[in-house]
């Protein structure tokens, strides 16, 4: 038996960000859409989820203007090699992973495994909020609203199982808007089977079944933790709890190219164009219906541990109540099509604003504590609180 010994470079354990007053070394770990072949068998829509090179080079200017270093590292199979030699004080993770049931906790498990802070939620969540089965399977169990569903592994595995019809059929494991369009809606138990079966065999996954809402489509974006935020970079932006809501996108896709539908085809029109959804940011609602979805967002975020930032999807039925729909616990942060960074500009928030604080409630989450005086003297936008601005109509959310 031979025993592997590692390099001198792969000893080196990581200076504490704690201990240091110099800018951090950040490495920025995504998945690029121009640099994977899915091969000529996988859906037109494989690797939608996946970040366009100028969200990078976004990401990395807001950190850099911050006075950090950056190095972009993807996250495919040369990704232990890079930080077992780059070595990062923390890890800018938007990384979605390259196959299998849990793909998001991939880098995540890589980092703990090596001792590196990473922003964004951490291996338990990230692997359940992919699933959307086990998502909805939890917060049913801590007594949230979301539609009546079932998971069918096959066409021979349908069963409704009493679910009142028309239904919705979408892939387990997927974003993005993947597999969604009109077809996405069935009427009827043939309907049901011919999708499922398309759907398992085009994704290579369980397809999950739910009870479609005819209501309002709604999104809401957050950063924050639970817990006081006076040690904040920013703590007027949080409330007591330790949150900070962004106002709260409207999705009308009764005006895009699948109707009632808000799928990848819709999603991949440039903003305003035909075809495209309405986007309403901030939306005219009640106070009333605005608290209940911060309300739900919060405890569905909680219910399955997510950290820092987040959007949750949620749709109204036709009584008008609210129901959680799916969260995403990596939402997509290019600064022109992204939703939350729609929500942010929205608010009068900065995109450099918006990065810096996911970075630094990641590191005040995992104790790596900063000299609050010189962060607050680097970079134009670091003190600047958000300016209001009236309400934007857009027509496309991205990413």
């Amino acid at each position: 038996m031979r025993t592997y010994e590692s390099t001198r470079a792969h000893n080196k354990k990581p200076p504490s960000p704690s201990r240091l007053r110099a800018p951090w070394r950040i490495a920025l770990v995504a998945n690029l859409k121009d640099e994977f072949d899915w091969g000529p068998d996988a859906p037109s829509d494989a690797g939608s989820e996946f970040d366009r090179r100028e969200t990078i080079e976004s990401l990395a200017a807001a950190l850099e203007e911050d006075g950090h270093w950056v190095t972009f590292c993807r996250a495919d199979e040369t990704l232990p090699e890079a930080m077992l030699n780059l070595r990062p004080q923390i890890v800018f993770n938007i990384a979605e992973g390259l196959g299998g049931d849990a793909r998001e906790a991939q880098a995540p498990a890589l980092f703990e495994l090596l001792s590196i802070p990473y922003t964004a939620s951490r291996v338990l969540a990230n692997a359940i909020s992919l699933d959307k089965t086990q998502t909805k399977r939890i917060w049913q169990q801590v007594g949230l609203p979301t539609p009546r569903f079932v998971e069918a592994r096959s066409a021979q595995d349908v069963d409704d199982r009493g679910l009142k019809y028309p239904l919705f059929v979408k892939p387990v494991r997927e974003g993005t808007g993947m597999g969604i369009d009109q077809g996405a809606i069935v009427h009827d138990a043939r309907q049901l089977a011919e999708r499922v079966a398309w759907m398992v065999e085009a994704y290579k996954q369980p397809a999950l079944v739910e009870e479609y809402l005819p209501g309002r489509e709604f999104t809401v974006g957050y950063i924050g933790n639970p817990g006081f935020p006076a040690r904040r970079r920013r703590p007027w932006l949080y409330d007591n709890d330790g949150y900070h809501y962004f106002p709260i996108l409207e999705i009308d896709s009764g005006v895009s190219v699948s109707p009632g539908v808000y799928g990848h085809a819709a999603k991949s029109y440039d903003i305003g164009a035909p075809g495209a959804p309405g986007y309403i940011c901030p939306t005219d609602i009640p106070d009333s219906l605005r608290l209940r979805l911060t309300e739900l967002t919060r405890k569905a975020a909680e219910a399955i541990g997510a950290c820092d930032v987040s959007r949750v999807d949620l749709r109204l039925d036709a009584d008008g109540e609210p129901s959680l729909m799916e969260i995403n616990t990596l939402p997509g942060l290019n600064p022109a099509v992204s939703d939350l960074c729609i929500v942010a500009a929205a608010e009068g928030m900065p995109y450099p604003d918006l990065i810096t604080e996911i970075l630094y409630l990641a590191a005040e989450r995992q104790g790596l504590l900063f000299d609050s005086l010189r962060y607050a003297e680097v970079g134009p936008h670091a003190l600047a609180q958000p300016v209001p601005r009236g309400p934007i109509t857009w027509g496309l959310a991205g990413e």
